[in-house]
């Protein structure tokens, strides 16, 4: 009896034994095959999808970005234009992609409010997409037509509040960021004006100055020819500061402080994507924007450059969906 239990114990202690040397050895070849790799990253050509259209202002800064980073990861870094549904299917595109590097995204401010919206989302957007680091930030303008019967936002705010529900504004489309940025304005305002959607962009400019809607809150790149050739009036943008670029425009948050909407242009890859690998890609992309050639167009296309940690860029997307969320919320709008 005794020695069987022996030989029973004896037994255990081999099994438990092997078992963990199998364990060590695998987690051994797993470290040093990821180490090796994000050494040797990259080695072949990178696709940075671009979850919207050919020639917009995404589109043009991906194809700015995608240049210099080709030239600091000394590998070609080639634009895909994956467009559709608020920016979702590009975004879903690269969730499901494998996690090497060799894929990656152009975040925008419209990835915060889609994924705020879905109501049934295709994927996690802060586990199944790792942040790299931001690009470029830019507040929206806000612009009125010249012959408004308000000259400021006070005085909007105060024409609003006599005559709720009266006044309204555009955008793309339900759950798009200038329509949450606008119903923002609405919640900490204490006002009541109505959203009409349409195609956004010039088409909503076109709106304002035929006088069918009332403001707009729309991209500066967009907005400056009209209001420079005093076709609209600007009114405010929606950044927490003045803008060095805007800065004879007052913000949103002189007459409601706490109000803040910057919308931006970032790099994220897949969720699992190793950690050097990350970092490497981040190194990329803050050389590049320390590029002065690549400042100066972020600068001329209405953003301010910039560059962020992907632990600075995830608590950034992180925030942007906590505000969006509380939004669509408070002002009961239907998830899609």
């Amino acid at each position: 009896m005794q020695t069987n239990q022996i030989q029973f114990w004896t037994l255990t202690l081999l099994r438990k034994m092997v078992s963990r040397f199998i364990t060590a050895f695998i987690t051994s070849l797993l470290i040093t095959n990821t180490t090796a790799f994000a050494q040797s990253y990259p080695d072949r050509p990178i696709t940075l999808v671009c979850p919207f259209a050919p020639g917009g202002s995404a589109d043009i800064i991906a194809r700015l970005i995608a240049q210099r980073l080709s030239e600091e990861l000394k590998v070609p870094v080639l634009v895909e234009n994956r467009a559709g549904a608020g920016s979702a299917i590009g975004s879903n595109y690269v969730s499901k992609a494998k996690p090497d590097g060799y894929t990656i995204l152009l975040l925008s401010g419209a990835y915060s409010a889609q994924a705020a919206l879905t109501k049934t989302p295709l994927f996690d957007p802060l586990k199944d997409i790792t942040m790299v680091s931001l690009i470029t930030t830019y507040p929206f303008l806000m612009a009125v037509h010249p012959s408004a019967p308000y000259q400021n936002l006070q005085e909007l705010i105060a024409y609003a509040k006599a005559k709720p529900g009266q006044l309204n504004y555009s955008s793309s489309g339900i759950g798009a960021i200038h329509h949450l940025s606008s119903e923002l304005l609405n919640v900490m305002a204490g006002i009541e004006t109505v959203h009409i959607p349409t195609k956004g962009g010039n088409v909503a400019i076109l709106e304002l100055m035929g006088e069918r809607i009332d403001f707009l809150l729309e991209a500066p790149q967009l907005m400056m020819p009209y209001i420079k050739s005093n076709k609209l009036r600007g009114i405010a943008t929606t950044a927490k500061t003045r803008s060095k670029i805007y800065n004879d425009l007052p913000t949103i948050a002189e007459a409601l402080p706490g109000y803040e909407v910057s919308s931006y242009i970032g790099i994220a890859a897949t969720g699992g994507t190793p950690e050097p690998i990350i970092q490497a890609l981040y190194q990329g992309v803050k050389k590049s924007i320390e590029n002065k050639d690549v400042a100066k167009r972020l600068v001329d296309l209405g953003g301010e450059p910039t560059h962020t940690t992907p632990a600075e860029t995830k608590l950034f997307v992180e925030n942007e969906l906590d505000k969006w969320r509380k939004v669509i919320n408070l002002r009961k709008i239907e998830r899609q």
